[in-house]
């Protein structure tokens, strides 16, 4: 099945159109990695996966996620967790890392006095706040947490549904080489444990090497789409980024540098 299946679409962020006929289709169980320059749609394409905007209407488009054209934003949350680079950015300051993680109940930034958790709720958080290692941090303030600190627990946020796909964008932006290091481990091991992963990036760095599956997007079109030993090579990434770049791969990992 695919969890998502887009055909034809056409969006907008405001006035300025992103996509025109944009077609992508990714498979339960299929590690990807959507990779581009700024400006390529990367943030559009998150945020039509989570509902913050909305496709044009064109009778010929399709936008479906595990196999519905319409669905439950609830439910959604339930199969499909987010972890977005805006999301730490606009995150409460105030709010304690325990309450970060049960945020996540109600997808809401912080907590309200309104909302209440069950029993089973909390034994979820704290299960998740042990499997991340972050529960000796569980009282510790968002804005007093490295920014390694603040990813986990915003990937925390994200699990607590158990949701079987998981979008990061751009994982490890900010953090230092231990703490991308650490994070990209926690990626893996999801993986391992049977998640599908969906990486959106321009850090070669951030592609674990069990992603196998690359998807070139450049101008809010898909310049390529295929395996990675296909596609991550000098001459599609020079292409891609508009200059001239070399690679060097160590045990299925990449990096990027100046060529010449």
């Amino acid at each position: 099945m695919n969890i998502i299946d887009l055909q034809r679409v056409t969006a907008y962020q405001g006035s300025i159109q992103v996509f025109a006929d944009l077609s992508l289709q990714i498979a339960a169980g299929c590690q990807t990695a959507i990779l581009g320059p700024n400006g390529a749609g990367k943030s559009t394409l998150l945020k039509l996966l989570s509902g913050e905007i909305r496709a044009a209407y064109r009778e010929e488009s399709v936008v479906r996620l595990f196999g519905l054209d319409r669905w439950n934003i609830w439910e959604l949350r339930a199969q499909l967790g987010i972890v977005s680079h805006d999301l730490q950015r606009d995150y409460l300051d105030a709010v304690r890392g325990e309450e970060v993680i049960l945020s996540g109940f109600y997808s809401s930034i912080g907590l309200y006095g309104h909302q209440q958790f069950t029993a089973e709720q909390r034994k979820r958080a704290e299960e998740v706040m042990a499997q991340l290692g972050v529960t000796p941090l569980r009282d510790r303030r968002f804005f007093e947490m490295s920014t390694g600190e603040q990813r986990r627990f915003l990937l925390g946020r994200a699990l607590v549904h158990d949701p079987g796909t998981l979008v990061f964008d751009e994982p490890t932006s900010g953090l230092d080489l231990r703490a991308c290091f650490h994070y990209l481990q926690l990626v893996r091991r999801l993986i391992q444990q049977g998640k599908t992963i969906l990486l959106v990036t321009h850090h070669l760095h951030e592609i674990p090497s069990e992603v196998e599956r690359i998807i070139l997007l450049k101008s809010g079109r898909v310049l390529a789409d295929g395996k990675k030993a296909d596609l991550l090579t000098s001459e599609r990434l020079t292409e891609l980024f508009d200059t001239p770049i070399a690679l060097a791969q160590v045990n299925g990992w990449y990096q990027a540098m100046p060529a010449g």
